[in-house]
This record gives C-alpha cells, sequence and structure tokens, in this order.
C-alpha cells in the first residue's frame, strides 16, 4: 500500500510534464513557391508540410515565407486553425507573409497587426540595408483554458542586411516596450538569418531568453536548422528561434522528419517548443 501511494504521489508530481496545463509553439520556413527548386517545389512538399503541422498539433504555429496561395492551402488543411498575417508586398494579400496560425479552441484572438522591419513600421518599406521588404505579425492571444493572454511576434529578418537585423531586433524590442507588455507572456519566434553568436540574438537576448537554452529538458534534435535541401549537409547553422520572456520552457525540439522518398520538408527545418 505504501508503494502504492508513493507512484501516485510521483504521478502527481511529474502530471505537468506529461500534457498537463502544456501548449506547443513552433516557428517554421516553409520556403516559397519556387519551380526551380525542381524535385524540392512546393507543389511536392506542400501536404508534407501540413502532414507534419497535424501530427505534432501545436496550438501555435509561425511560417516563414509563404504567399498568399500557399497559406490558404495551410489554412485549408488545418480547419481547426484560425490564422493572421498579410503580404509583405502590400500589406494585403502580395508578397512572403510571416503568418501566424492559431488553434480556435484553445486561443481566442484579441488583436492582431502587422509591421514592417523598417524605420517606418506602420506602412509598407524596406528598412536601413535590407534588400526587400521584411515583415513581423503581431498577435495577441486569450488562452480559454488559463484566461492569460499570450503576446506573440513572428518574423523574418533579412538575409543580406547585418544593419536591417540588429535595427529589426532593437525594434520588436521597442513595440514590446510601446505596448507595455514587458511583463507579460511573450514569444519572439521566426527565421532570424542570425546565428546564436551574433549581434540581433545579442540584443533579443538582452530582453528575452532563448528556449534552446532554458529548456527543463536538454534540447532534442539536430544543433542547426538550416539544411538548404542538402541532403549531405550536416545541420549546424541555427538561424530559426524561439525566443520567450516569462514563460516556463519544458523542451525545445529542431525536426528532422522527412518526406516519404526521404527529402527535406523545407530548406529549413522546424523549430519547436514546449512551455507551460
Amino acid at each position: 500500500m505504501k508503494n502504492k501511494y508513493l507512484i501516485l504521489f510521483t504521478l502527481l508530481q511529474l502530471a505537468p510534464f506529461f500534457g498537463m496545463g502544456q501548449t506547443s509553439v513552433m516557428s517554421f520556413n516553409i520556403r516559397y513557391d519556387n519551380l526551380k527548386d525542381y524535385e524540392n517545389w512546393w507543389g511536392y512538399r506542400k501536404s508534407s508540410v501540413v502532414e507534419l503541422f497535424d501530427h505534432y498539433s501545436p496550438e501555435i504555429i509561425g511560417i516563414q515565407e509563404g504567399h498568399h496561395h500557399q497559406v490558404k492551402y495551410i489554412e485549408e488543411g488545418l480547419p481547426d486553425y484560425g490564422y493572421i498575417g498579410a503580404g509583405r508586398d502590400d500589406g494585403e494579400t502580395k508578397g512572403e507573409y510571416a503568418a501566424i496560425f492559431y488553434r480556435k479552441e484553445q486561443l481566442k484572438l484579441l488583436s492582431s497587426k502587422p509591421y514592417w522591419l523598417s524605420e517606418t513600421p506602420e506602412k509598407v518599406s524596406i528598412g536601413w540595408d535590407a534588400s526587400m521588404e521584411r515583415i513581423v505579425t503581431f498577435g495577441e492571444f486569450l488562452d480559454k483554458k488559463t484566461n492569460e493572454k499570450l503576446f506573440v511576434f513572428n518574423c523574418h529578418f533579412d538575409h543580406l542586411g547585418p544593419k536591417s537585423r540588429e535595427k529589426s531586433a532593437d525594434l520588436i524590442l521597442k513595440i514590446i516596450r510601446e505596448k507595455n507588455i514587458e511583463n507579460g507572456k511573450l514569444i519572439v519566434m521566426g527565421d532570424f538569418n542570425s546565428l546564436p553568436e551574433s549581434e540581433p540574438i545579442k540584443i533579443f537576448k538582452s530582453q528575452l531568453e532563448d528556449a534552446y537554452e532554458i529548456g527543463l529538458n536538454e534540447p532534442y534534435g539536430p544543433s542547426g536548422t538550416f539544411n538548404g535541401f542538402n541532403l549531405d549537409r550536416q545541420i549546424r547553422k541555427r538561424i530559426d528561434y524561439i525566443l520567450t520572456k516569462n514563460i516556463e520552457v519544458i523542451q525545445h525540439t529542431i525536426i528532422d522528419d522527412r518526406r516519404a522518398n526521404n527529402l527535406f520538408i523545407s530548406d529549413h527545418l522546424p523549430v519547436m517548443v514546449k512551455i507551460k
């Protein structure tokens, strides 16, 4: 009898780590629809993208590089999710989205807004030394189970402009301060095109935490996120992140799932964290 109660007590202590009170968040650069990707073209990969989302079923998904028809394909394949976001070229449907999908059963959307990563974030614009328009999508959600708010930013930083990447990190921290949400539960995720020791990540980490470093469990999966569709490359380049504040991270995972033919689902790997 003593052992029975000891086991019960242990299970109760460990319950939070077996799915109770957990939320999953995923960031995934799905790669834009480019016919020159040949065997890695979106038309061949798109069902695998939706199957991956459906399999892991995170409550929040941030995608990068999706064009309007790609976003709509994902929306149609995930009927339990809503989404927010806009095309970066016109603030409507033109150009790549940094969309946020959210599970409607658990999360209620309270507000959302796109910002351009530039000196004029309220309007369509190219910032600093960036090669093109870059965007961040903000969403304010209410967790229906806990009645707590969750503030989410999903970003895609420029791949060429180092000043743009640094200023983009500064801008997002500035928006957080202006919204007066520093003390709330914050998630900033996306493709930052920046390595962990780079200046943009240092700027972020002055106010936020890298989920890769603070999980209660060891990070799982490859150390990097960019594969470039190269099956022979060791995946060590980590440029995709989920950063948090005022959130307990249970597990950080970089997912290396493949298509049925063993090709990559995208030229990036998805990043997923379980949070309490």
